[in-house]
């Protein structure tokens, strides 16, 4: 029994080698069957593919496709759907002709009013507003702020079905190179959509005939395509939130627009609404210019950054805290100021009018002719009123 045991356990060992060899065989045999047939399906389609370009080159027909570009999961197509109807044209009658802008809806506390700039409905007697329906209505202003470029407005008779707002978020987070889309009525051609991106942060206008001179300051800088016809529209991110108001162009660029940012909107919107003006713009009673390596050459200072004050405003603030001409603006409360824009956007993000500024300033030291660093405390004013 036990020799058979053992001849029986032999054949079994042999038997189950065998098979597990066949076994391997056939596993061999299947894969590289398998594996055949996969190169030759590439095959075929690496050769459909260039038969295809080779046509494309070599034809003269246009093949017409529909392309969807996403970005961040976000279709270009979808967002437009989701937010035309949003945003509105804006006309308004002025003395000598009329004027026409853009402009968007936006809740407040339940209240449906529709966002645009200032210089839109600063010097018009009547304003209608037309939504995407084309249902056009009277519209009254309810307030305005000459110093950001803000106006808020509302419309009479609408039925609530013609409110679509959009939600305005904030513009702290941006960065340069985030993606942005501009929508508006660029001619008169309204629901265009442009996109570009976030170009710069923080830098200055000026609307001459509308702020006495003073900066809109902290203003977006975006390449996305803005026209005349555009003031107003919303500028959006890639999922259709507002973070800022198209406002500006330099004339005979490409691809310079401007924006007031979404977080002059949220810091200003109760008081234009319920006051019909801000008043929280900080004022310190100086004019000056950037700082330069060749200005510091001519005034002989060893600084080449801040901004360089050339008047005092008699009265005022920094007057009153005692800066001087050619005193050189490089810190304010501990952040460095490389320029104008740095400064007034400083001014308008982070303070208001009664708080105490530490400003940093390089001096030249008359008798020693060195610069030296001084650290100067203005209480700063309200920026006059306009008009």
């Amino acid at each position: 029994m036990s020799g058979f045991g053992e001849h029986g356990s032999k054949h079994s060992v042999s038997y189950l080698a065998l098979v597990l060899v066949a076994g391997l065989l056939l596993g061999a045999i299947a894969t590289s069957y398998f594996t055949y047939v996969q190169i030759s399906r590439l095959d075929y389609e690496v050769s459909k593919l260039q038969s295809q370009l080779s046509n494309l080159h070599g034809g003269q027909n246009v093949t017409y496709q529909n392309i969807t570009i996403f970005q961040n999961s976000t279709a270009l197509s979808e967002l437009y759907e989701k937010v035309k109807d949003s945003v509105v044209l804006i006309h308004g009658t002025l003395s000598d002709g009329t004027v026409q802008g853009s402009g968007f809806v936006y809740n407040y506390s339940g209240m449906m009013v529709v966002i645009t700039n200032n210089h839109v409905v600063a010097d018009a007697s009547e304003v209608s507003v037309t939504f995407s329906s084309g249902n056009a209505y009277a519209a009254v202003v309810n307030g305005t702020d000459p110093y950001a470029d803000l106006a808020v407005l509302s419309v009479l008779g609408a039925n609530k079905s013609e409110f679509k707002p959009l939600e305005v978020v904030s513009s702290s987070t941006l960065r340069v190179g985030d993606p942005a889309i501009a929508i508006g009525a660029p001619y008169g051609l309204t629901g265009t959509m442009t996109t570009g991106v976030i170009s710069q942060m923080g830098r200055t206008i000026t609307e001459e005939n509308l702020t006495g001179g003073f900066a809109i300051a902290n203003i977006i800088q975006t390449s996305a395509q803005i026209n005349p016809g555009n003031s107003g529209g919303p500028l959006l991110n890639y999922v259709g939130k507002v973070v800022g108001i198209t406002t500006a162009i330099i004339a005979d660029s490409q691809g310079l627009g401007f924006a007031v940012p979404s977080n002059t909107i949220l810091r200003e919107i109760h008081a234009l609404i319920n006051f019909g003006t801000y008043e929280g713009h900080s004022y310190i009673g100086v004019r000056g210019t950037d700082m330069s390596y060749e200005t510091a050459q001519s005034i002989g200072v060893n600084v080449t950054y801040g901004w360089r004050i050339v008047q005092v405003v008699s009265g005022g603030p920094a007057y009153n805290a005692s800066v001087k001409s050619d005193d050189i603006i490089i810190s304010l409360n501990g952040t460095r100021i490389r320029n104008g824009d740095e400064l007034s956007s400083y001014l308008e993000e982070n303070t208001l009018p009664g708080q105490t500024l530490i400003l940093t300033i390089a001096r030249r030291n008359q008798t020693t002719h060195l610069t030296e660093t001084i650290y100067v405390s203005v209480v700063l004013g309200q920026r006059p009123p306009l008009g």
